[in-house]
C-alpha cells in the first residue's frame, strides 16, 4: 500500500515541487511511457507489501511498520529537507496526517497477517473510495459506493474468527485511509512534498512504542534491518517517483483509473510472491470494488472543483497506500 499519492498531486501541481533531487530523478525517467511508470510503481508496491508479509514471521507486523516508515521517513527528510518551524495549526495537522499514516499502515500489515494481500488492500480502498463517494454531488456515485461495499461483503467471506478478525482490521485501516485524503490535502497544500515526510517521521514515533513492544530483538539484526530497508524503498521511494512523475503527464482522471487496478495488480503479485490464491467470490468481490472505483473516479469528471485550489488529484489514494 502506496500513503504518499495525494500529497504527491498537491506537490507536483507547485512550481517549485522536484526541484534538486526530483529533477535529477525526472531525466532519468523521462523518455519511460506514463502508463509504464504507473505500471513500475503498483508493482513496486505491491512487492513492498508481499515482501513486509514474508518478514511477519521474523519481525511481526508492528515492527515492519516501524520499519517501513522510519526508513521511508528517513529518505524523504532527505529528499525535500522541510523547514520544522511550522505555525501551530500547520502542526497539528501534520500530526494529525501522521497519525493516519502510521494507523493505515499497521493496520493494513496486521490484516495481510491474516488475510490475502489482495483482500487486505481492496477493503483498505474502501476509505478514500467512500470520501470521495460521499464529497461528489452525484446521485450515481452513492451507488458505485453499494457496489464496493457489497464487494467488501463478498471479500470477507472466508468464515472463521481469523477471517472476521482480519475483515475488521482491514475496515479500520479503511477509515485511516480515508482520513488520511483530506489530510494530506491541507497538508499539500501548504507544504508540497516536505509536509509529507514530517508526516511521515511523526507517524514513525506513533509505531515505535508497538514495534519496539513486539520485535526489538529482531530490529538488532542487521540482516532484518536490510529487509525493512528494502520493503520502505519498494513500497515508497519507487513508486513515488514513478507516481510523480506519471502525475506531470497525464490527466488525474486517467492516473486515478490507473490506480484503481493496484488491487488487482496485488493480488497477482500475491499469488506469484507468496502463492496467494482468491477463491471465485473474492475475485467478484475484487472486480466489485475495482469497478466501483473506475465509476466513482470517472464520475468526478463533471463535478467542479471545489474550493480553495489546490487539491490533490481525485484517486482513491488517496492509497499511496498508501505505505
Amino acid at each position: 500500500m502506496n500513503v504518499d499519492t495525494a500529497t504527491r498531486a498537491s506537490a507536483v501541481t507547485s512550481p517549485n515541487a522536484g526541484v534538486g533531487t526530483g529533477a535529477a530523478a525526472r531525466r532519468g525517467i523521462g523518455v519511460v511511457p506514463a502508463p509504464a511508470l504507473m505500471l513500475i510503481g503498483m508493482v513496486s508496491t505491491q512487492l513492498g507489501a508481499a515482501f513486509a508479509k514474508h518478514l511477519f514471521g521474523t519481525a511481526g507486523p508492528a515492527t515492519v511498520t516501524l520499519m517501513r516508515l522510519g526508513f521511508s521517513g528517513l529518505v524523504l527528510l532527505l529528499w525535500w529537507r522541510p523547514s520544522v518551524r511550522l505555525d501551530r495549526r500547520t502542526a497539528g495537522t501534520v500530526a494529525a496526517l501522521g497519525v493516519a499514516i502510521a494507523g493505515m499502515n499497521i493496520c493494513f500489515y496486521l490484516a495481510m497477517a491474516r488475510m490475502p494481500v489482495g483482500v487486505a488492500l481492496t477493503v483498505g480502498m474502501a476509505g478514500p473510495l467512500t470520501v470521495a463517494g460521499l464529497s461528489s454531488r452525484r446521485a450515481g456515485d452513492r451507488l458505485w459506493i453499494v457496489l464496493a461495499a457489497s464487494g467488501i461483503a463478498l471479500l470477507g467471506w472466508q468464515g472463521g474468527a481469523a477471517g472476521f478478525t482480519g475483515l475488521l482490521i482491514a475496515l479500520a485501516c479503511a477509515v485511516f485511509w480515508g482520513s488520511y485524503v483530506p489530510l494530506s490535502a491541507r497538508v499539500g497544500a501548504v507544504l508540497p512534498g516536505g509536509g509529507l515526510a514530517l508526516a511521515m517521521a511523526f507517524g514513525t514515533l506513533c509505531s515505535l512504542p508497538a514495534g519496539l513492544a513486539e520485535g526489538a530483538q529482531a530490529l538488532a539484526r542487521p540482516e532484518v534491518l536490510a529487509f525493512g530497508f528494502g520493503v520502505a524503498m519498494l513500497s515508497s521511494l519507487v513508486p513515488y517517483t514513478c507516481e510523480m512523475e506519471t502525475l506531470r503527464r497525464v490527466s488525474t482522471l486517467v492516473f486515478g483509473v490507473l490506480l484503481s487496478l493496484e488491487p488487482a495488480i496485488g493480488a497477482l503479485v500475491a499469488l506469484l510472491v507468496l502463492r496467494e490464491t482468491l477463491s471465485p467470490v473474492q475475485v467478484t468481490g475484487l472486480i466489485a470494488v475495482v469497478a466501483a472505483s473506475i465509476g466513482v473516479i470517472r464520475g468526478s469528471r463533471g463535478t467542479p472543483a471545489p474550493d480553495p485550489a489546490p487539491t490533490p488529484s481525485p484517486t482513491l489514494s488517496e492509497g499511496t497506500r498508501k505505505s
